[in-house]
């Protein structure tokens, strides 16, 4: 009876005994979250609406989009960011055919090398760049040595063109990644067939290729242009004059005016630039990731041949 009791009484406890909801699990790293980001996130917002005499007033904002620093930077940053996207596109899909269809020795080491790539820090690659087309670099080296000329040509760091230079470098291989991604769900078959109808490289490019890498490509730029209007190493680095985006704006604003509630709201604007690029580019990431349907092989493969062709023919 003792051992019935015991068995029945252990079935009533399981039977009650409910597991954790799910949101009880995220519960600690959503306060985590809050705690680490998203508390120091609406300080800054607060700030930027509350003056130094007090209260809450939005005429901050209004005195600095009077500024013409203010504007200038903004200027700046989009221009910077939309020329290091355009740059990082092109050169990014030049270099991805390379890596992807024409066979070279070393070409998955390369593969891999940009995985490693990614997680350069920014000021490293201008500061190579610094080592090579410096003032005192390289390039000028050899220039005055076989020259003897007092200096070199190359003086084009310390400047836009400089600054573009260096992101366009950085942000490349974050375009790279996605399209080599893309280029290998690229069925051979349909390379092939247009080959075989007599079509060029440069049409099987156009026609083949490149409506399949436009997905990825989009998410590329878009997630180059997120971080090119946020980028700060490089333009700090390159030490280029006259040269002031919206980050350094916040740095100058912060650090050397003391001007705490005009940092915050540049902050601010350059907060909600990124947040809406940035939903832009997991729209776009997602779309390119997203799995296609389902079909019987032999369909998917009498399709893509068919795509192939009419493709070559166009």
């Amino acid at each position: 009876m003792t051992g019935a009791r015991w068995a029945s009484g252990s079935r009533s406890h399981a039977r009650t005994r409910r597991p954790l909801p799910g949101w009880g699990f995220a519960l600690p790293p959503l306060f985590a979250l809050g705690l680490v980001f998203l508390y120091p996130l609406a300080l800054v917002v607060r700030q930027s609406v509350s003056p130094d005499g007090g209260g809450h007033s939005v005429a901050a904002y209004g005195d600095v989009f009077a500024e013409a620093a203010f504007r200038d930077a903004l200027r700046n940053t989009v221009l910077l960011a939309v020329g290091a996207t355009a740059g990082a596109l092109l050169l990014g899909f030049a270099l991805a055919l390379v890596v992807a269809f024409v066979p070279f020795p070393g070409g998955k080491a390369l593969s891999r090398f940009i995985d490693v790539f990614l997680s350069f820090p920014s000021f490293l690659i201008t500061l190579a760049l610094l080592f090579v087309y410096g003032t005192a670099g390289m390039a000028n080296g050899l220039w005055t040595g076989a020259t003897g000329a007092a200096e070199g040509p190359f003086d084009f760091l310390h400047t836009p063109w400089g600054v573009l230079l260096a992101e366009v470098t950085y942000f490349t291989p974050f375009v790279m990644r996605p399209l080599l991604a893309a280029f290998s769900q690229v069925e051979t078959a349909q390379l092939e067939v247009a080959a075989s109808l007599g079509a060029k490289a440069p049409r099987i490019v156009r026609r083949v290729i490149l409506p399949e890498a436009l997905p990825a490509l989009a998410a590329g730029g878009s997630l180059v242009l997120v971080m090119g209007l946020n980028e700060f190493g490089i333009v700090l680095f390159t030490g280029a004059k006259g040269v002031t985006t919206l980050p350094t704006l916040v740095y100058g604003k912060a650090i050397l005016d003391g001007d705490y509630t005009g940092a915050c709201v540049v902050a601010v604007v350059d907060i909600a630039l990124s947040v809406a690029l940035y939903s832009l580019y997991r729209v776009l990431s997602s779309r390119s990731s997203r799995p296609s349907r389902p079909s019987r092989p032999s369909r998917s493969s009498r399709s893509s041949r068919t795509d192939g062709v009419r493709r070559a023919r166009a």
